[in-house]
């Protein structure tokens, strides 16, 4: 962009919009008739960003200039008087678009849950050392502790009974006048 262009849209702005100034072709402004006090002097452009700055000015008619920071607001950078404001790069508008890679995959919750319970499976015996006979006594007593009690009665053989006998009394018999045998009531 030609600097006559962007000069001709940038306006310099005292304290909000109370004073307004403009830009001349070599890029130099004044503003006039700012009576004494503190005020924040802006580049307001459409093209490139600018710093604002903070010039006091005295009843004597002695300015002094500092850079505005909003954060901590006792610090105080003394700029040179005139000032000379440089633009801290073009308005940014538009976000990049993020790309889609591998990494986002592998670092997905999900696939990561997948993937390193896997991973320890596979590669834990890989690690240890069964050759070792205390280490494989303490894996056979581990394993011991995950197989279940043979004295309590397994849910899956008690499901099996009730369902197997239901369904072979209903296919078995055929006849109506056929008796299975004696049966108690009480």
């Amino acid at each position: 962009m030609r600097p006559q262009d962007w000069i001709n849209t940038a306006r310099i702005l005292v304290e909000g919009e109370e004073h307004i100034g403009f830009l001349r072709i070599d890029g130099s402004f004044a503003v006039n008739d700012v009576p004494s006090g503190s005020y924040v002097v802006e580049v307001v452009s459409p093209v490139y960003r600018f710093e604002p700055v903070r010039v006091d000015i005295t009843s004597k008619g002695k300015m002094r200039a500092r850079a505005v920071n909003y954060i901590k607001t006792s610090e105080v950078i003394r700029l040179p008087y005139p000032l000379q404001m440089r633009s801290s790069g073009p308005h940014l508008y538009f976000v990049k678009r993020e790309t889609w890679g591998w990494t986002d995959f592998l670092m997905n919750p999900m696939v990561m849950m997948m993937v390193l319970p896997l991973l320890i499976i596979v590669l834990l015996p890989k690690v240890v050392n069964t050759n070792d006979p205390e280490m494989r006594k303490e894996m056979e007593q581990s394993m011991n502790m995950l197989n279940p009690n043979h004295e309590l009665p397994d849910v899956s053989e008690f499901m099996t009974k009730l369902f197997s006998s239901k369904s072979s009394g209903k296919s078995g018999g055929g006849s109506k006048g056929s008796k299975s045998g004696p049966v108690k009531r009480r």
